[in-house]
């Protein structure tokens, strides 16, 4: 019989992450990462020209770059019950019978076309990262026993975290800079929207019946 006192293991434990704050997510290797909310282009309607001229920038962009980034492209179900909400508010307030009947059957046209037609939303997020521990210069058996060190370099990262942070947004500008050349705006997440991310990823399902609190009101361990 399983002894009653003994703690199941939080999902935490599986995670890579060792925690997020100031903008930045903190790896249990050691590593540092920040993600930008990037801006799309409609490239089937650019002309020839146009095209040819993006295919040569993103290729500059990329020969650019002496660090790592990681490209993601991330579908959802387009959730509409915010502005269903939104319009609803707007509809008790009508005082005019006559609209407030044409926007009850607008709200109506909404939610079945969102229903019937099944609409997605679109994010691209660029992850760009930074190692203080140099991995590319350690090898295998030195990579392979700092998995089982993760204590001791939590340890370190956190008396560096200012310095290793400020790397990595250099990296963050210089990303930064090279999309607004594209025509792309490009902008870093913070706290919030990190765990935010997250929180929607691991709880896909949670995420859309419930919203996350607000960072504040959050309990974290120190």
């Amino acid at each position: 019989m399983p002894n009653s006192k003994t703690k199941i293991p939080s999902t935490q434990k599986y995670l890579d992450i060792s925690e997020i704050k100031n903008d930045c997510v903190v790896l249990k290797n050691g590593n540092f990462c920040a993600v930008l909310l990037v801006s799309s282009i409609n490239f089937t309607l650019k002309s020839e020209d146009e095209q040819r001229a993006i295919i040569q920038g993103y290729i500059g962009f990329l020969n650019s770059l002496d660090f790592p980034l990681q490209i993601i492209v991330q579908s959802r179900p387009f959730n509409i019950k915010p502005y269903l909400i939104y319009l609803e508010g707007l509809r008790k307030k009508q005082t005019n019978e006559l609209l407030g009947a044409q926007m009850a059957d607008y709200i109506d046209f909404v939610r079945e076309l969102v229903e019937l037609g099944e609409i997605m939303s679109r994010r691209f997020l660029i992850v760009v990262s930074y190692s203080p521990l140099g991995d590319k210069k350690r090898g295998f058996f030195s990579r392979a026993i700092g998995l089982f060190k993760t204590a001791e370099v939590v340890k370190v990262k956190r008396e560096k975290f200012e310095k290793y942070r400020e790397t990595l947004f250099r990296r963050v500008d210089k990303v930064v800079s090279e999309l607004s050349s594209l025509g792309l705006k490009a902008v870093p997440l913070d706290t919030q929207s990190l765990i935010e991310l997250f929180y929607n990823i691991y709880n896909p399902t949670e995420s859309e019946m419930q919203s996350l609190t607000e960072i504040e009101n959050l309990r974290v361990e120190r």
